[in-house]
């Protein structure tokens, strides 16, 4: 039980205070409570970069240890967010920077899974404080156009077409576990964890959000990149299934 001194009350004084208040179902005086903020600083802030701006340089993107945190806001769906924080699922099959955790093999390269570093789960009420303060870090938001997205339909057979053979987007990322490129984060929960608006701005500029990220700029029509979020609302919906 941590104590602050923010009343005057000497720590024994307030001790006494505040399990008297816990008894009688009143709220506890001056006891401190871990905000969200808190945890990010204390227990993320080694891997995950809170404050901006995005890496500017190659060597800043290599050191990079996770995704940049403090857009989370326009990025992530909170309902996703607070469950993945209790239940964590790789999203990166070979991590962050690929190379860190490749080895020879005899078609190639492989993952070496034992260089990959699991990410710690929350107990409930911390993922939920986490998320809540992850949803007010919105940085970059200008860079999303309200309504950019309009919801439609595609078959998977049209949608891995323009994935995979008109766009060569398969190269890097999964679209169902274990098949796929491996460099990139899977595609087949996108649409579960990653905002409409944000998924639209991303696709048409990658290096806005990310300057020296290495997902290329295709150039995009805003016909392929609404096919693209179809595809992965798609996707998201065959995999809950």
């Amino acid at each position: 039980m941590k104590l602050t001194r923010t009343d005057g009350l000497r720590p024994s004084y307030r001790l006494c205070v505040a399990i008297f208040s816990m008894g009688l179902g009143l709220p506890a005086v001056g006891l401190a409570v871990t905000s969200g903020e808190d945890i990010l600083k204390n227990q993320c802030s080694t891997c995950h970069n809170l404050t901006g701006p995005s890496p500017s340089t190659l060597q800043e993107l290599w050191a990079r240890k996770g995704p940049d945190l403090f857009y989370a806001g326009v990025k992530y769906k909170e309902e996703w967010l607070e469950h993945w924080l209790q239940k964590p699922a790789r999203i990166r099959p070979a991590g962050e920077f690929y190379a860190d955790h490749a080895k020879p093999a005899p078609k190639g390269d492989a993952i070496d899974t034992s260089t990959l570093a699991s990410h710690p789960a929350l107990p409930e009420a911390d993922a939920k404080a986490v998320t809540a303060a992850l949803m007010r870090h919105k940085a970059k938001a200008e860079l999303i156009k309200p309504g950019s997205y309009t919801p439609g339909a595609i078959s998977k057979s049209s949608g891995e077409m323009l994935f995979d053979k008109f766009k060569g987007c398969l190269a890097c990322h999964e679209i169902e576990p274990g098949y796929g490129g491996l460099s990139g984060p899977e595609v087949y929960t996108a649409a579960d964890r990653l905002q409409e608006g944000y998924l639209v701005s991303y696709l048409h500029d990658p290096q806005a959000w990310d300057p020296k990220i290495f997902m290329p700029n295709r150039h995009l029509s805003n016909t392929d990149i609404q096919k693209f979020v179809d595809y992965f609302r798609l996707l998201s919906q065959e995999g809950k299934r």
